[in-house]
């Protein structure tokens, strides 16, 4: 492969950036998989708050918004919350990073105020907020960042060991108590999207080293600057209650949010029936069946930062056939994705032209849908290529004409593939949709259904034809990881795609920090891209959000992180909290 040898460094940091938020096939954990539940006895349902109000004609303030989630906590801390969903969004509420992601997508200032980087572009200086302050009213300083980073810069660190090699490779410099630097080994544009993990305090974890903080109590009652503080220790009672930061300015007719954890979403949409929550998150295609038929409910809906593609290996231990672009655009075209959506997902989701989503800087609003459905011209080009369908043709499957590699005399190839599918319940429905719709072009597809672990090794081994993954994309529209040449060896190109010229341009952008220089390597990786068509993208997942529809002024925009769906939080109310006048107690 032409590959340069000095990006290795930058592969590695690549991958701390996306880290398991961005794992290339980081699916949906199944209500089976879920952690174990504390049951929450009865007499310590939560109970809306008493309102002093007496005119009725007024906004009534006050109460819990109690929401139920499908699995429980672990552990409450950003460095160790990548491997559990329910941490993860727990996490987003109580911490911050220096920067954070908006619902567009883009980073903007969090901890930080601003940014600036050096001439030479490997260093990164950031000046902080004033008067911040955690939850427990210490001031948050440049100390806490330094802190938080020499943990994961931890030999014994148990997170994920591409952190360890993103921090141990930059030198952190506290300037003053509100402003930090950090100096890369070399220019690295997409280091921003590693300065997004929350940053915890170290008045409270000092002392504690990478090894010992997986058993320390900050796990289960942690304190952040985030915009909710954790009022109680979930394991007590079984239910996770928070409260608005009371060091934010920050108005809200509600007093808090409490969480209550269910096994499955059997059990999740049972207890919305049962009146004992009032909101259901994450919702999958297959429950939202049940959820509309349930009494005073609303759902709403949102595009989620992630999509659903086909994966093609083109390298030598994949199908012969896809290492033909013909083959593959064949393949593109003939799947009807509108139908698909609709049969599989019950039209929980968008069709889309990846690999990039729409609130990425790098995407573009004028590509072309060159692989429509056409399945008219996807046949044709088949049969322009040798892959004929002649009489009397075993189960109507395509077959072309070759010479033996053992003999003089020629012998017919089929258009035969394997699909592998991770087993659940929505890449089922979709694989069988998907070879339903090849097998109408003359293509025999055999599906290879198999848990999570034969699942990763297949991609990793490579012993899979074509296979069916869900993506996380980076925040950064960095993909060196996933389809640069180098990451054929050492990456995430399970595809095994060795463009030279798709990888020059996506190393080149990691090496510029302004966006329109960025954006013009973007936009030539996008073309190659397109030329070699190493996977298709179906579609982009709906997030689905059920809540109690007597709840006002409620409104869910894009998803992109667990804070998303509270945009408007502030403007939320509870119609059901008890009114008291003086001359009624």
């Amino acid at each position: 492969m032409d590959v340069k040898p000095d990006i290795r460094w930058q592969l590695m940091l690549a991958a701390v950036c996306m880290g398991l938020l961005i794992v290339l096939l980081a699916l949906r954990v199944r209500p089976e998989e879920t952690q174990p539940i504390v049951e929450l006895p009865e007499e310590e349902n939560p109970v809306l708050a008493t309102v002093d109000v007496c005119d009725e004609s007024e906004t009534q303030q006050g109460g819990l918004l109690v929401e139920g989630i499908v699995g429980a906590p672990q552990f409450l801390n950003p460095l160790l919350s990548d491997h559990n969903k329910v941490d993860q969004e727990i996490v987003d509420l109580v911490f911050d990073g220096l920067l954070r992601y908006d619902a567009d997508g883009r980073l903007v200032p969090a901890l930080a105020t601003d940014w600036t980087v050096s001439e030479d572009g490997r260093t990164v200086t950031f000046d902080l907020r004033e008067n911040v302050f955690w939850h427990d009213g210490e001031p948050f300083t440049a100390a806490d960042v330094a802190f938080t980073v020499s943990l994961l810069q931890d030999e014994t660190f148990p997170g994920a060991e591409q952190d360890k090699v993103l921090w141990q490779a930059v030198e952190v410099n506290v300037i003053n108590d509100l402003q930090i630097a950090f100096t890369l080994p070399a220019p690295y544009s997409p280091f921003l999207a590693a300065t997004t993990r929350g940053i915890v305090p170290q008045h409270l974890l000092a002392g504690a080293t990478a090894a010992t903080i997986t058993s320390d109590p900050f796990n289960q009652m942690p304190v952040g600057t985030g915009p909710f503080a954790v009022a109680n220790n979930w394991q007590d009672s079984g239910q996770l209650l928070l409260q608005p930061n009371p060091y934010i300015a920050q108005e809200m007719n509600l007093d808090g949010l409490a969480y209550r954890f269910y096994a499955n979403e059997t059990a999740l949409l049972d207890a919305f029936a049962a009146a004992e929550i009032q909101a259901m998150h994450r919702l999958s295609p297959e429950s939202i069946g049940r959820a509309t038929t349930l009494e005073n409910i609303q759902l709403y809906t949102a595009p989620v930062p992630r999509y659903l593609q086909l994966l093609f290996n083109v390298s030598d231990t994949g199908a012969a056939a896809l290492k033909t672009v013909t083959v593959r655009q064949s393949l593109a075209r003939s799947i009807d994705r509108e139908k698909l959506v609709d049969e599989a997902v019950d039209g929980q989701g968008l069709v889309f032209e990846g690999p990039y989503l729409a609130n990425a800087f790098a995407y573009d609003p004028n590509i072309p849908a060159l692989m429509a459905y056409d399945p008219i011209s996807a046949t044709a080009d088949l049969e322009a290529n040798g892959w004929l369908l002649p009489e009397g043709a075993p189960n109507g499957v395509r077959v072309r004409t070759a010479e033996s590699e053992e003999s003089e005399e020629t012998e017919d190839e089929a258009l035969s593939f394997t699909l592998l599918v991770l087993d659940n319940e929505e890449h089922r429905d979709l694989a069988q949709t998907i070879q339903q719709q090849w097998q109408m072009i003359g293509v025999d597809v055999q599906l290879a259904i198999v848990d999570t672990a034969a699942y990763q090794s297949a991609l990793q081994t490579r012993t899979f034809d074509i296979a069916l993954v869900e993506v996380n994309p980076p925040g950064d529209p960095d993909l060196y990881d996933f389809w640069s040449q180098e990451a054929i060896v050492r990456g995430q190109n399970y595809a095994g795609w060795n463009s030279r010229r798709a990888s020059e341009a996506l190393e080149a952008a990691r090496q510029v920090w302004n966006q329109d220089e960025r954006l013009a390597y973007y936009r030539a990786f996008l073309e190659f891209y397109d030329q070699g068509l190493p996977a298709f993208t179906l579609y982009q997942p709906l997030y689905s959000y059920a809540i109690n529809a007597d709840i006002e002024n409620v409104d869910i925009g894009v998803i992109y992180s667990a804070r998303s769906r509270y945009q408007t939080i502030s403007e939320w109310s509870l119609p059901n909290v008890v009114a008291v006048c003086d001359n009624e107690r």
